[in-house]
Order: structure tokens, then sequence, then C-alpha cells
């Protein structure tokens, strides 16, 4: 160091790195505080607090005519905030925009930007006004509720929060990058976000899952659709979480093509951009099947018309857009806001109690306020009331008096009385002497006493504070609601990949209902026969179980529906549920057309080309078609059969080479069996031929199953318990479409027929009733008998119970290779 500055006390050895680091710290917290994220309480960030409050200053409420946004702008930046005017229009501009906003707090007139992702006007050509909800925001602002702090050059005061009566920070959410962190908060819907305050404040030990009964999930402005719950719980639970938003579309028909209508798009997709990309990737042949691309979009909403080729499938297109363009986004949501000056990321049950505490706060310095107001006006009026009731005597102390100061001292003096009310009394006009003003007087003094009770109480109370909080909720929630906008939907890819699942026999039960879960085997204890079951599900008392099967984790289920459509899912999909669980809505897991209904599922390993399915209806039509061509399912289903219109789908079973014929059985004991090759293969679409023509009138199909050898039994169940095994060779083999012979001997005591397995010494049967119970029962106890027999009886039913369905299922200690495969046999 040289000379001079050791000569000189005034300079200092500073490190240059240390000096960088604090000067760029105070930046990034300056920038972190003061201009990117929001405020954990009112969900808003400076500037959008600043252009409120300068709306609400300048007096352009939601009743108020609109003024010129220039105006608002040159308010804000002239006495709040220092940055550039464009920064501070873009602000109000988004406030305003209904595609950016869920509820917005700027009521714009003009052109204020479109989802297409056009510029809004210049400020001087639009104008602007607040909303209601805006108003909700700041209302009792001036009532002492919330610190003012000074504005950029101390001259004015600016709040440092609002009031907010409304949870924005959730209801309209936020973005923003700071240094060194982001924010980025989806909006939600306001009626979900108030039932959710409310629980909380009913139940303040509420735990997550309690509040998530209340709310379902983001819900955007524009609309969409998110797939998977897992992101929307990671955020609520930790902070942080990644959705999957889809856009809306629906398929129409023109002519022999299909059209993909786009409906609603991701939250803060460019709706031009996306429809220029599209028509890009069909030009460069990235998307093979597009014609044309155009928006017929509206002020009534969002319509992208994609037009497709002939034969092209839609299913397939879609799936290839939402892969490659923006009709499918990933919303990484972070819930970080500032709380005490300091960013946070808070988990969703740590917003809900910070904004309860906020309108605690509000709520109690408002009532401080207001008590304050009220005692001071009580203390002018008790002096009114000592003047009035003295009136003679203040007349005449006031007129001995040379001027007002010695009147105000004499009367303090005399009557006890303070300055304050000692120059209300000179203040006091003539007329107030009167006896009808006496009386108002009087009134008005015991109204402000109820009143300061009121308020006195309210401090004191934690219950009124919270009764209040509640009111004041319920209000807003009554005048701001809105449906939702965006649909949640379970997303089951989301589940682990199939080789880390372990493949075991689970009982799939389906209720009439359509509920549908699975459960593994050994969860089912084996009882003799004759007892009387478990509770396999818990119903509806308009609900029953109408079917159920054993099928393994990794094997395929195939949904048939009364409209001849078949729709596929893997079983490790189902969620697994208790014995006595009701399980979940099929509708849930595939993308069924409204009023249509499953009429079976079939379970395969495979789509083996050496396969085939075979299909049989209540009017005896059989139909068989190759089961490669059911490989390839879309979600919207493909067609299997036709159907007649006075006829149903019965079951369907697949068709293993070693197959010798197929069996039919009749609700009144009749059966038929017929080569297979009496049913030759046809394609999907087709209706059918005639399997067996019915003898009694009002008969029906019932139940079928394959015989691959004629040693096989076969096991048939009536309705009220009784079953029987009977040789396959018993009964004769016939050609396809005769009247059949008798299976099953019925009478009162044992009811109509309802099913037909093959016995098996590796498995056992299953029975269930429409009650809900569940019999599994060793086939090898259950004893042979001829076929025009009635048989034994299997299960002891509750009165007015019936059996339902029947099916085979593994024995419990059957061998490693039977559980890998329990269905082998059936297949």
């Amino acid at each position: 160091m040289s000379d001079l500055f050791k000569e000189n006390e005034d300079i200092q050895e500073i490190s240059i790195e240390e000096s960088i680091k604090g000067s760029y710290l105070d930046y990034s917290m300056s920038v972190i505080i003061g201009r990117a994220l929001p405020d954990a309480r009112d969900g808003l960030k400076p500037v959008h607090r600043r252009i409120l409050y300068a709306m609400h200053e300048l007096g352009v409420t939601s009743r108020a005519a609109y003024k010129k946004s220039a105006r608002i702008v040159g308010d804000v930046i002239g006495k709040y905030h220092p940055h550039g005017d464009t920064a501070v229009y873009d602000a109000l501009v988004r406030m305003a925009q209904d595609f950016s906003m869920r509820i917005p707090l700027v009521d714009g007139q003009g052109n204020f930007g479109s989802i297409d992702g056009d510029n809004p006007a210049a400020m001087r050509y639009t104008e602007a006004r607040m909303t209601r909800l805006a108003e909700e925001l700041l209302r009792d602002i001036e009532k002492d509720t919330v610190d003012f702090i000074p504005n950029y050059d101390d001259t004015m005061s600016e709040p440092d929060v609002l009031p907010s009566r409304v949870p924005n920070l959730l209801l309209n959410g936020s973005n923003g990058i700071a240094v060194g962190m982001a924010t980025n908060i989806p909006p939600h819907r306001l009626d979900e976000l108030i039932d959710a305050l409310l629980a909380l404040i009913n139940n303040p030990d509420a735990e997550l899952d309690e509040i998530l009964e209340h709310i379902k999930g983001p819900d955007f402005p524009t609309g969409g659709i998110i797939f998977g719950r897992k992101g929307i719980m990671d955020a609520y639970k930790t902070g942080r979480g990644r959705i999957k938003v889809r856009a809306k579309t629906h398929i129409e028909k023109k002519g022999n093509r299909e059209v993909i209508v786009i409906d609603e798009l991701p939250y803060q997709v460019n709706k031009s951009k996306l429809i220029e990309n599209i028509a890009q990737l069909a030009k460069d042949k990235v998307i093979e099947g597009i014609s044309e691309v155009r928006d017929e979009s509206d002020r009534e909403g969002i319509r992208v018309v994609i037009e497709l080729k002939k034969d092209t499938m839609s299913e397939i297109i879609l799936n290839n857009l939402f892969k490659s363009t923006q009709m499918q986004i990933t919303f990484g949501i972070i819930l970080l806001a500032i709380q005490n000056k300091e960013p946070k990321i808070f988990k969703l049950m740590e917003l809900l109690k910070l904004f309860i505490q906020h309108r605690k706060t509000i709520i109690i310095r408002r009532t401080i306020f207001e008590l304050e107001k009220a005692k001071a006006r009580a203390h002018i009026l008790e002096g009114l009331r000592i003047a009035l009731d003295n009136i003679d005597e203040i007349v005449a102390l006031i007129r001995a008096s040379k001027d007002a100061n010695e009147a105000r001292s004499g009367l303090i003096e005399r009557f006890n009385l303070s300055e304050k009310q000692a120059q209300a009394i000179l203040d006091m006009r003539l007329q107030r002497l009167t006896g009808l003003e006496r009386d108002k007087i009087e009134q008005e003094y015991q109204e402000l006493m109820a009143e300061i009770e009121r308020l006195s109480n309210i401090l004191k109370s934690e219950e009124l504070l919270s009764q209040i909080i509640k009111e004041e909720l319920l209000e807003i929630k009554e005048n701001y609601s809105t449906p939702r906008l965006t649909e949640i939907v379970d997303d089951y890819e989301d589940i682990d990949i199939e080789d880390l699942i372990p493949n075991e026999p689970m009982v799939v039960t389906i209720t009439h209902r359509g509920y549908i879960k699975r459960v593994p085997v050994k969860q089912y204890e084996k009882q003799h026969r004759g007892g009387k079951g478990k509770t396999a599900v818990t119903t509806h008392d308009d609900d029953f179980i109408e079917s159920f099967f054993i099928s393994n984790t990794h094997d395929t289920l195939m949904f048939i529906t009364d409209r001849g459509q078949l729709y596929w899912l893997k079983v490790y999909k189902i969620p697994e549920g208790s014995r006595t669980a009701k399980g979940k809505a099929v509708v849930n897991l595939i993308q069924l057309q409204p009023d249509e209904n499953i009429m079976a599922i079939i379970p395969t390993t495979d789509f083996d080309k050496s396969k085939s399915l075979a299909f049989f209806t209540q009017n005896g039509i059989v139909k068989r078609t190759n089961l490669s061509e059911f490989k390839n399912i879309r979600s919207v289903g493909v067609r299997a059969i036709t159907l007649d219109e006075d006829d149903e789908l019965v079951t369907a079973k697949i068709v293993l080479p070693e197959t010798q014929s197929l069996f039919v059985l009749t609700k009144k004991g009749m059966c038929i069996r017929f080569p297979v090759t009496d049913a030759r293969e046809i394609g999907r679409t087709a209706r059918g031929v005639t399997a067996i023509r019915f003898k009694i009138e009002g008969d029906h199909v019932v139940g079928a199953t394959t015989i691959s050898d004629e040693e096989q039994e076969i096991l048939t169940v009536a309705e009220k318990g009784i079953g029987k095994r009977t040789a396959a060779n018993e009964y004769r083999l016939q050609s396809r479409g005769g009247k059949g012979v008798v299976a099953m001997k019925l009478t009162a005591k044992t009811g109509d027929a309802v099913g037909v397995v093959i016995v098996d010494e590796h498995k056992d049967l299953m029975a269930l009733t429409q009650k809900g119970k569940m019999i599994r029962v060793d086939m090898q106890s259950i004893r042979k008998a001829g076929r025009n027999t009635s048989g034994v009886k299997i299960v002891t039913l509750e009165s007015g119970d019936k059996v339902n369905s029947i099916a085979s299922c593994p024995k419990e200690e059957a061998d490693e290779e039977i559980l890998e495969n329990p269905l082998n046999l059936e297949q």
C-alpha cells in the first residue's frame, strides 16, 4: 500500500469479492421481495398491489366510470412504483385477461390482448376499472387493518399488504422468476377454497386428506384436463409437483372421415402458435393423416378443427398431437411466496392456515379501530347528555363568558368535562335542544353502548372471531362462485412398470352400478360346502355384485359393452381394495360413452393369433373372432360385435386351439353343445350366427363355456344354491342352431339356472350372491350327478338372497405353475 493511502485515514481497504457479493445479495433480495414474488397473505406482487391501491385512491371502483389506463399507470409510477410504465401496464393488462386470471381483478374496456398472443392496445387507447372481487381485496383498508409503509421517495405511504377477504394467492395463482428462485402457483376454484377454509376453521386439526375432500386440484381459466393426481398430491404435501394438462377435445364425423375438435387449451398455451405448429408437423409429415387445420373460435369459445384424411384413426393422431405439441403440457407447481419478508415454499395446509391467520389479524385490527371510534363518539354524547340535563346553567355560563376559551374552561371546571366534550357543547346547534333531538342523542348513545359491547366481545372471544371469518367467507362464496372449468382424471400411466409388479392371482369384482376392484385371492378363506360365505364387497342398497372372475395382475381385461364396443385395461391398473371395499367406478378407468354399460369382462394373458374370442348373447347368438384383432385397442374402444336391438351380451370366452366344442346354458335349464368349427371366425363388426333355439317361451342364455376334452366335467349352478357336476360326454354333440337338451332338472327348490363352469382339480368354485356374499368351495366336494338331475346344496342363502354368478379360482394349495396362470384351462 502506498504512503498516500497510509497517510489518509479516511480510505478503507475493501475486498472486491466481498463487495460484489454483498451488493448482489442486496439486489437479489430487492428483486425477490420488491418485484418478482407474491405475498402469501394477499397473493399479490408489489406492482399488482400498487395498481389496485392506486385505482382505489382514484375511486375507479366497479360502479365508477372507466378511466384511461394511461392515467392509472401514471398514478402508479408517479406515486408508488419506481419502474417503467410498460411493466406496470403489462401487469394491469394481465389482471384484466379472463384467460390468465381465474377471476379477473381489473375490468378492461378495449383491446387487452387475446389467447392467440395478440398484444393489447396502447395504454392511451384502453380504459379500466376494478372488478367487484378486487374491491373485496381492499375492503376495510381505511380502518387501520394493515400497516402502511413509505413510498419510494418518502412523500406518501402505501399498504404493505391488502386486507383481502379472498384467498387470492390460490384463487388466481402467480408466477414469477426472481434471483435463484421461482414461483408457479396454479389457479383454483373459489368455492372449493372457501369450503376448505371453512372446514379448517371448524377443525383446526384437520388432515390434508380431509381438506382435499373440498379442494379437488387446480382449476385453470382456460379449462383443459389434468391427467393424474400424483403431481397434485406432491404439490399439496411438499410445495412442489408436476401435473400433465391436456387440451379438451371431441371427435366429430364428417362423411366417412373423423374430425378432431379442440374445445379447451392447457393454461398459458398460445392458440395461434399451437395451430401453426400442428400445420407444420402435418406439412413435414411428422404427423400423417391431417388434411386441414383451421380456427373456428369466436366469442362463444375456442373451436380448433383438425380434419383427418380418409381411414385415419383419430385416436392415433390425438396421441401424436399430445406427444408432439402443446396440446399436452407439464405444469410445474412451486408454492413459493413471501412471508415476513422472506421467500418460503409452502404446503397447501400452511397457505390456508396463513390466510385464516391474516383474516383474524385484519378483523382484530378493524374491531379495535371501530371500538375506538365508537368510544370516542360515546364520549362526546355523554358530554351532550350532561349539557342537555343542565342546559339553563350552561347557557348562562356561556353568556357570562367573555370568549370561547373562557367558556370552554368554565364548562370543564363546572361539569368535570373533557376538552373534547366541552368543545362539542360549544359547537352544538340550538336545534339540538328540541325534544326530538334530545331523544335522538339518547337513542344514538344507547346504540353505541350496545355496539361497544359487541365489539369488545369479539376481541375477547376466539369463537366470535372465527364466526365472523366464516360469515365473510360465505358471503364471498355466495357472490362470486363459479363452476369448475378444469376436469381432473386419474392417469394410471403413473403406476410403476409391469416388471416391478408381482404377478399374483386376484379376485376382480364388478357391481351392477359399475364399481370395480381387485382383491388378492389369499384374502378369501376356503369354506365347507353349504357355508354362508363372507361379504365380498360393500354395496349401496340398490346395488349388487353382477360379475366376478379370477385373473393375474399382469393380465389384460377386455371390457365388452352393450353397444358392442370392446375396451381393455391391465389388471394392475384397477385399484386394489380391501375385501369389503366398494371399489372404484369403471368410468374412471376406461373412456365409456354416456349410458354405455359393461356386459362382459374377459381376462387374457396375450393376443395370440391361434386364439379366438367367442361372444354369446341372450337371444342365443354366437360369434367367434380372432383374438389378434383386439390387440391394439384405442381408449375409445373398438367395435367387437353388432347386436340386435332386443339382444344383450351374456358373456364371452377365450377359445384355445385345443377347444373342441362350445357349451351354452339357458335360464330354463336347457343346453346345447356344438363343435367350435360350426361357428367360423368372422370379423369384428359382424353379428354372429344362431347357437341355440329356445324350446320354452321366455327362455334366454345365462352362461356359456368351452370344452376341450370329453372327460371334462361341467358344473351347473341354480339361483337357490343348488349345483351338480356332470361329465361332458353326457351332453351329446349337436349341430349349431338346435333346441338342445336338458342340462339341469329345475324345480321350485332350485330356481332358474345362473351359470356354468368347467370342473378342474386345481381349482375351487366361487359363488356370489346378490347381497354380496361370496363362498369358496372345493369342486371335488360337489357330488357328481346325471344330466337330467338337480344336484346338491352348495351355499346356504339368507332369506330373499339368490346366487348371482359363479366362477372358478385356483386352489389355495395349488402349485406355483397353476398360481402363475390360474385361468389356464379357462382360456
